[in-house]
């Protein structure tokens, strides 16, 4: 039986769509853009599915050590497609009803989310430009975002009736507490880079022409640290971010013994004993 959620996996995969994801390789990082910059990148079926694919590959690619997203100006993105969104309304009456859209927004947003924060790959967001709905939850789902002084966070969930999801409600209350992200919801404001900033939404702003360049720098600092503890500190950071203390403090305690036999680690202290 066809439904909605094959029909927009087939839309997605038809090969005859255009090109709707860049990717560029140097050396141990991928720089990957959403590139439909005449509808601000909205997240249309073949660009997700393009995006999906392209990050898979990526994240199983052992010398891929940091993977930069961003957009094509002069958006990062607008979030989810409006023109899918009213396909989908006009569907919901169908048989699957509204577990087709859960079938998308868990299937293919929500994956892209979950292999952003489940691989041991660093995920660097370059905000470019306007980020909204998902394109948003996205890029604060990654382990940096860095901004130019364009770019600007967009609540646009409110206004379309719609809730944070994909893992922005989530990452709101943790960045502003529970009043600040219920404030940021109910008023719709935009939030600009240095805002972005101030609220540690954001590591970094930098002037729009040196936002790749940033970008760079924080690949740089990844390609200098050893290749362990950037993959083990990763996901303990992430897991201790919802631990006790004492939860917390016994995932070092497992991890931290398996640093001490790398030789990243004998070769530093011998070079500290050194000086």
């Amino acid at each position: 039986m066809s439904t909605m959620y094959r029909d927009m996996i087939a839309t997605g995969d038809d090969p005859s769509a255009p090109q709707r994801v860049r990717l560029e390789r140097k050396g141990d990082r991928a720089l990957v853009t959403l590139a439909e910059p005449e509808r601000l990148n909205a997240l249309s079926a073949p660009l997700v599915r393009q995006l999906r694919n392209a990050l898979e590959d990526l994240v199983r690619e052992a010398d891929v050590r940091t993977i930069v997203l961003t957009g094509a100006d002069p958006a990062f993105s607008a979030g989810g497609d409006l023109r899918m969104m009213k396909d989908a309304i006009s569907k919901l009456a169908d048989a699957p009803g509204t577990t087709d859209v859960w079938r998308w927004i868990r299937g293919e947003f929500g994956a892209i989310a979950r292999l952003i924060a489940h691989s041991d790959t660093t995920f660097l967001a370059a905000l470019n430009g306007a980020a909204a709905g998902v394109g948003l939850a996205w890029a604060l789902t990654c382990d940096l975002a860095i901004a130019s002084e364009r770019a600007v966070i967009v609540p646009a969930f409110g206004k379309l009736g719609l809730l944070p999801e994909v893992g922005t409600s989530w990452a709101l209350t943790r960045h502003l507490g529970y009043q600040g992200a219920y404030a940021y919801y109910l008023r719709g404001e935009h939030i600009d880079a240095q805002a972005a900033l101030r609220l540690g939404l954001v590591q970094e702003v930098v002037p729009h022409d040196a936002l790749l360049d940033a970008a760079e720098q924080w690949c740089d600092r990844v390609s200098a640290m050893p290749l362990h503890a950037m993959e083990m500190t990763k996901p303990l950071l992430r897991a201790v971010a919802d631990a006790s203390w004492d939860g917390a403090l016994a995932l070092e305690e497992f991890a931290e013994p398996s640093c001490f036999t790398t030789e990243a680690f004998a070769g530093a202290v011998r070079r500290m004993l050194a000086r």
